[in-house]
């Protein structure tokens, strides 16, 4: 079983010592940190399932971090329980308005700790499971926009601050309307799922694909020069345009175009942006072939 990761904050060390002693047998990895400043920055550096939360820690106290965590899209979602000597009903509802699962008042009785964290620890699975339906487009099985738009933010603060290359590859169905119009939306609606499947399966493990709305598939590929990026992009051109797709008045043909961008050629923010220009270039050009940003088109093969 993978071990859910529990933060203790509380400035007093008996108080860490009786949380490990108490949770000695729960699926856990415990961390621990001694003020509120220590537990902000390791909140966000670990992002833990359950937070036990003292009330009374210094700078700033219990009510601050979890504030200031609840109130981060980044941290919002993390399950906090606090801790407090104080049993008065005005402080646990205060805690629970700010945000938190629990409140746990100091002594407590050990079994009513681990039924208190087990729970935390479900809410926190719920909260996941719902944030993850969320990401996933339902008609092709890939994330959707709104992911898409998180990781390209983490990605690209990541790729400048260690200097790595990341690229983007948008593609887009050629004559998408089309299908619609003569062989209806359910047919369309397959011409976009294997479209997406195919451009998956191009993919590796580490890049990210995505429906990025209507007829439009993005990828984001860390790690990946501009050369790297059109190789992948000229693949998944290939393996569309030898697809076939069945229907009774005979095979379909699925062609896509294809806008790549690197991020060091486009100034961070405007990855995306750059993608898209070459994406507009490849139909110009007539469709069903790869161009990069900022560069003459790739020929890859005549429009259909």
């Amino acid at each position: 079983m993978t071990k859910r990761k529990l933060l203790v904050a509380d400035n007093i060390k008996m108080i860490h010592a009786l949380v490990r002693a108490h949770l000695a047998d729960e699926p856990v990895e415990i961390y621990s940190a001694t003020d509120g400043d220590e537990a902000l920055e390791m909140a966000r550096r670990l992002m833990p399932d359950v937070l036990l939360l003292d009330v009374e820690m210094p700078d700033p106290d219990g009510w601050e971090v979890c504030r200031i965590l609840k109130e981060d899209p980044q941290t919002s979602g993390i399950s906090i329980i606090f801790l407090s000597a104080d049993a008065d009903a005005a402080q646990k509802i205060r805690g629970l308005e700010l945000g938190a699962v629990d409140y746990v008042t100091k002594p407590w009785d050990p079994a009513e700790l681990k039924a208190r964290v087990r729970s935390a620890l479900r809410t926190k699975e719920l909260i996941d499971l719902l944030s993850e339906q969320a990401m996933i487009d339902g008609l092709t099985g890939l994330r959707n926009r709104s992911y898409f738009d998180q990781r390209l933010v983490s990605e690209t603060s990541g790729a400048l601050r260690h200097k790595t290359p990341l690229s983007c590859v948008m593609a887009d169905v050629d004559h998408f309307k089309q299908f619609n119009d003569r062989y209806g939306h359910a047919i369309g609606d397959d011409v976009l799922r294997q479209t997406c499947r195919i451009l998956n399966d191009a993919a590796r493990l580490s890049d990210i694909v995505c429906r990025y709305g209507g007829e439009e598939i993005v990828a984001l590929l860390p790690l990946t020069s501009l050369d790297q990026a059109v190789v992948y992009a000229e693949r998944a051109r290939s393996e569309l345009e030898s697809f076939s797709l069945a229907h009774r008045s005979g095979e379909l043909k699925i062609t896509a175009s294809f806008g790549v961008a690197e991020l060091s050629h486009t100034g961070g923010e405007n990855l995306l942006i750059a993608a898209d220009q070459a994406l507009y270039e490849a139909k110009r050009a007539g469709r069903n072939r790869v161009c990069v940003s900022s560069t003459h088109p790739i020929e890859t093969k005549l429009a259909i």
